[in-house]
């Protein structure tokens, strides 16, 4: 029999703290010390690199509207002008100048328009491609299956960069044939995440429960599995963006990628490569924006990674 002593019962008299029915922390009890830092770093490791990347998106479209650029034009008076010097025609060039006396400020501002543009289309077909054929072998399986996973399986062993510098060699250089050289390179990622998603919802008791009640395969596919997939894709996507736009900068910087006369983050690092001595601004900045895009990004697609994935102890 449980006794009462002023209204606690017995179990409370015998040492036994008392834990409220809702699940939170018993009177007098504080949070642990270790959970609020811990929501911090989380909550900065998702909108510190939001705000980065939100600021590049910003740079990219309205700066070289601001900042004009002339891809051709030329000034032997402003040649290697180091960082926050004046040009000839009165303006600061806070970047500094390049080898022929252009501003390396709107170069780069340029070239993040470019390469997100690239990055952004190469996700959407690749994205799109893939999915579209990994939800198709995942549901149907069979031959189609085993035929498509084995080329995804063979362009995976093989190195993505050698791939894409032989397709861009085959293509030529424009901005079209990157967007298709890289979505090439990427699709089987996203066929992969696809497949295995779509393999671990179809024979889910909900998409059972639809086949059951008369739904066929398109109605199955469009409300059961591609909301499963849906996320991970997402994820996905924003892991894929960074190398993207690494693999773009790196066809640039060997002339298989943009044309020379349009301004990217890989044909200004070109550029500056003769002139590591004497103006190291020239390769040494865009490279430096480029690893910062590249590591925000990272950093977020890790961070929904976790987010979206229970099991994890991060999470």
């Amino acid at each position: 029999m449980t006794t009462v002593s002023d209204g606690v019962p017995g179990s409370a008299v015998l040492g036994t703290p008392v834990v409220p029915t809702d699940g939170g922390p018993p009177d007098g009890a504080s949070t642990p010390p270790a959970a609020a830092p811990r929501r911090r770093r989380r909550r900065l490791r998702l909108w510190l690199p939001l705000g980065v990347i939100a600021a590049y998106l910003v740079a990219g479209v309205i700066g070289p509207l601001v900042a004009r650029y002339d891809p051709i034009a030329t000034s032997v008076a402003d040649r290697l002008l180091p960082p926050g010097s004046r040009m000839s025609d009165g303006g600061l060039a806070l970047l500094g100048t390049d080898q022929v006396g252009r501003d390396l400020l709107p170069q780069i501002m340029q070239g993040a328009r470019i390469s997100l543009l690239v990055g952004a289309a190469t996700l959407l077909l690749a994205g799109t491609v893939g999915a579209a054929l990994g939800i198709l072998c995942g549901y149907l399986g069979g031959a189609v299956d085993a035929a498509l996973m084995r080329l995804a399986d063979i362009q995976l062993a093989f190195p993505s960069i050698l791939l894409a510098v032989f397709v861009a060699g085959v293509l030529g250089s424009s901005v079209t044939n990157v967007v298709l050289t890289l979505s090439i390179t990427t699709w089987p990622i996203f066929a992969r995440v696809a497949r295995a998603q779509t393999l671990a919802t179809r024979s889910r008791d909900f998409a059972n429960a639809a086949r059951t009640l008369g739904a066929g395969p398109w109605h199955v596919v469009r409300h059961c599995v591609l909301p499963a997939v849906a996320s991970p894709l997402l994820v996905i996507a924003t892991v894929q963006l960074g190398f993207v736009i690494v693999a773009e900068a790196s066809l640039s910087f060997l002339s298989l990628g943009i044309p020379a006369g349009t301004p990217s983050w890989g044909t200004t690092i070109a550029n500056g490569r003769d002139y590591l001595a004497s103006a190291w601004w020239i390769a040494t900045l865009p490279g430096l924006v480029l690893a910062v895009f590249v590591v925000c990004v990272g950093v977020l697609g890790d961070e929904l990674r976790d987010r979206s994935d229970p099991n994890l102890s991060t999470r």
